[in-house]
C-alpha cells in the first residue's frame, strides 16, 4: 500500500484529524531569528537575520555558526514572528558548549543514550533520564539512535506526515525540551529512525524509501553535515568518534564477505587513520549498534557483533586491539552491559534503553564470560574525565533512570582498568 491518504487515515480514529491526536505539535508558517554570544559577554553578540521557515521541511530552519571559540559556553536567543509586518510573538533561550582544543586539559562530563519513544516514556512529561542528566552538568551528550520508532503503533508512521508527527510530539515533551535547551547534543540515527527494524538500502515503508528516510533525518529533523560521521577533540585527554551505521551499509541479507560493510570503505579508512593519528589520552568510538556484543544468537543480522557482518567486525576489532586506550560505546540493545574479552584491549559499554518499560531482549540470568556487568533495565551511560595527582582518569558509569550509579569502570591514563 502506497496511497498516502489511505495510510494516514488507517492510523487515526474515525472522524479525528492528526492535529487532534494527543501530543500533536503541528508547525506553521513564520519567521525566526537567532542571536548568540559567549556567556556573560552579551556585548559580543551576533545575529542571524529573520529567515522564513521551510514548510517542505516540517517548518524548520537550520543555521551553521562559524568562528566559535573553543571551550566556551554560548547563550542563544531565538525570536519568532508571523511575518515582516508582525511583532515578535515568542522568544526562547538556550545554551551550548563548544569543545576544547587539543591543548586544553580539564574535567569533562558526558552521557550516551539510546532507544526512546513516546509510548514507552516513563513520566507524563517525557523520559526521567533527562531530569537526571540535567543534574550531571554535562559538557555534551550523544544519542546513538532509535530516537523514535516509526514502526511502533499510535501511530505507525507509514508516511512522511506521520513521521514528522512523531518527531514533533517527542521533542515537545517538557523533560526533553528543557534538557536540549541547555545541553550540547550530537544525534546519530539507527534503523527505526529511517524506516523500521533492521532497515537497509533498497527497502521502503509505505511509500517512503530508505533514501528518503535518510533525507528526513539528516537534512530536516537534525543538524546537517557534509558527512554524517565525525570526530571531535574534547580537550587534551578525550577524543570521540561518532560513526554512521546506516547510510553506507550493504544489505543485511548479502552473504558475508570482505566486500560486505556497515561503515563503507571511505568511513572505515577514515576511522583507522584518525585513530592512528590521535594523541588524545582516551579515545571513545560511539557506534549506533554493538561491535563486541554479545547480541542475541537468533534473529539478528545487522551489526558487527552478528555473523552477518563478521568479516568487517573482525577487521575493526583487530585494529582497535592494537591500542590500549580505545573504548567502544553503543546503543541499540535494550539492556545495559560492559563487555571485555580477557587478554585483549577490547572494551564495550552498552548504554541500554531510555526507560525500564523499554528494556528487554536479553535474560538477566544469561551472563556470559565476557560480561563485566549486565543489567536488563533502562537508564543511561555517564562518562567522566577526572584528574588524580594531575593524571587523567576515564570513568564509565551505568546509571538507572533516576541517575543512580549501578556500575562503574575506571581507567588510568595508560588505559588500564583501576578496578
Amino acid at each position: 500500500m502506497t496511497d498516502v491518504a489511505v495510510l494516514n487515515r488507517s492510523q487515526l480514529p474515525e472522524g479525528v484529524s492528526l492535529e487532534e491526536i494527543q501530543g500533536a505539535c503541528p508547525g506553521t508558517d513564520g519567521q525566526v531569528k537567532l542571536r548568540y554570544y559567549p556567556e556573560n559577554r552579551e556585548s559580543d553578540s551576533r545575529e542571524l537575520d529573520w529567515t522564513s521557515v521551510d514548510p517542505a521541511r516540517n517548518f524548520t530552519v537550520q543555521w551553521k555558526l562559524q568562528d566559535l571559540a573553543p571551550g566556551t559556553s554560548y547563550q542563544l536567543e531565538f525570536l519568532a514572528r508571523k511575518d515582516a509586518g508582525s511583532a515578535v510573538s515568542d522568544t526562547f533561550h538556550g545554551t551550548f558548549q563548544t569543545a576544547g582544543g587539543a591543548e586544553m586539559a580539564g574535567p569533562l562530563n558526558f552521557s550516551i543514550v539510546s532507544c526512546h519513544d513516546y509510548d514507552r516514556k516513563d513520566h507524563p512529561d517525557g523520559h526521567k533520564i533527562y531530569a537526571a542528566m540535567l543534574e550531571d552538568d554535562l559538557d555534551f551528550y550523544i544519542h546513538t539512535g532509535d530516537i523514535e520508532y516509526y514502526d511502533k503503533p499510535n501511530p505507525y508512521a507509514f508516511t512522511e506526515e506521520l513521521m514528522r508527527f512523531k518527531w514533533d510530539r517527542l521533542f515537545a515533551l517538557p523533560l526533553q525540551r528543557d534538557f536540549y535547551a541547555r545541553t550540547t547534543a550530537y544525534f546519530m540515527k539507527d534503523d527505526h529512525d529511517i524506516l523500521y527494524d533492521d532497515a537497509f538500502p533498497g527497502m521502503t515503508y509505505g511509500p517512503v524509501t530508505f533514501e528518503r528516510g535518510l533525507e528526513i533525518f539528516d537534512e530536516e529533523q537534525f543538524p546537517s553535515r557534509d558527512t554524517t560521521y565525525t570526530t571531535i577533540r574534547w580537550g587534551k585527554d578525550l577524543q570521540i568518534w561518532i560513526l554512521e551505521g546506516r547510510r553506507y551499509r550493504s544489505k543485511n541479507t548479502d552473504p558475508d564477505s570482505p566486500a560486505k560493510t556497515i561503515l563503507g570503505e571511505a568511513q572505515k579508512q577514515w576511522l583507522f587513520n584518525t585513530l592512528q593519528a590521535s594523541d588524545a589520552t582516551f579515545k571513545v568510538i560511539v557506534s549506533a549498534s554493538p561491535v563486541l556484543g554479545p547480541d542475541r544468537p537468533r534473529g539478528k543480522n545487522d551489526n558487527h557483533s552478528n555473523k552477518a557482518f563478521q568479516t568487517e567486525g573482525d577487521e575493526i576489532r583487530a585494529f582497535v586491539n592494537q591500542f590500549d586506550n580505545i573504548f567502544f560505546c553503543n546503543g541499540d540493545r535494550h539492556w545495559q552491559y560492559v563487555t571485555h574479552f580477557e587478554d585483549t584491549n577490547l572494551w564495550e559499554f552498552g548504554c541500554g534503553a531510555g526507560a525500564d518499560e523499554h528494556a528487554g531482549g536479553w535474560s538477566q540470568d544469561n551472563v556470559q564470560p565476557e560480561h563485566r556487568f549486565l543489567r536488563v533495565k533502562g537508564g543511561y551511560l555517564f562518562g567522566q574525565v577526572t584528574y588524580e595527582n594531575d593524571q587523567p582518569q576515564l570513568h564509565f558509569q551505568h546509571r538507572d533512570v533516576d541517575g543512580k550509579t549501578v556500575h562503574e569502570e575506571v581507567f588510568d591514563s595508560s588505559g588500564a582498568p583501576l578496578q
